[in-house]
């Protein structure tokens, strides 16, 4: 099995909703970062990605028909090229919005995830999160509204660079069934 969709967009771009819509139009399952949080093994290809390791993609999505969410976001030009028939969805969110969400959640978690007790293998991926979202995408200003907006935008700037228009998806998923069922 191959991955057939690759998603691009940051968390806190309804990711989730994104996931539980593609399993219910029959690609499932969807890897998503609650995947890797509940399948421990899979932290050590995450952790061989953020030390900059050779990995093998189809090992890592091994089982998946698609991807959607860090950390597989972080990697979409690495998937894109090694599942060339994948369609590709940017999943976006208006800015305030997505910014207040993120801000909240995931840039909140990860400035304090070292004084929570987790269990080990959430601990370990947050470890490796923190080298490719903290670090890699937001050069080390994951709290810095203007640094972090910028890289969002960046995010879709460079995806619509590389992607043919015909295999991709820029979608909001306020915008409801209708633009991603004809995608799909």
């Amino acid at each position: 099995m191959a991955l057939e969709i690759i998603g691009s967009g940051f968390g806190r771009t309804g990711t989730r909703s994104l996931k539980e819509a593609l399993e219910t139009l029959g690609y499932a399952p969807c890897h998503h970062m609650e995947d890797v949080f509940e399948n421990p093994p899979q932290v050590a290809h995450w952790r061989a990605i953020a030390a900059g390791q050779p990995v093998d993609w189809k090992k890592i999505f091994a089982g998946y028909h698609a991807q959607i969410d860090w950390p597989g976001a972080h990697v979409w030009r690495e998937t894109a090229a090694t599942f060339p028939k994948a369609k590709v969805i940017h999943s976006v969110r208006p800015d305030d919005k997505w910014w207040a969400s993120f801000s909240r959640t995931i840039a909140k978690l990860m400035t304090h995830y070292k004084n929570i007790p987790l269990p080990p293998h959430i601990h370990d991926m947050m470890v490796a999160a923190e080298k490719l979202i903290a670090e890699d995408t937001f050069a080390g200003h994951i709290t810095d509204r203007d640094v972090a907006l910028a890289a969002y935008h960046r995010r879709e700037q460079e995806v619509r660079a590389a992607i043919p228009a015909a295999r991709l998806l820029v979608f909001d998923v306020a915008q409801g069934w209708d633009p991603l069922c004809a995608f799909l």
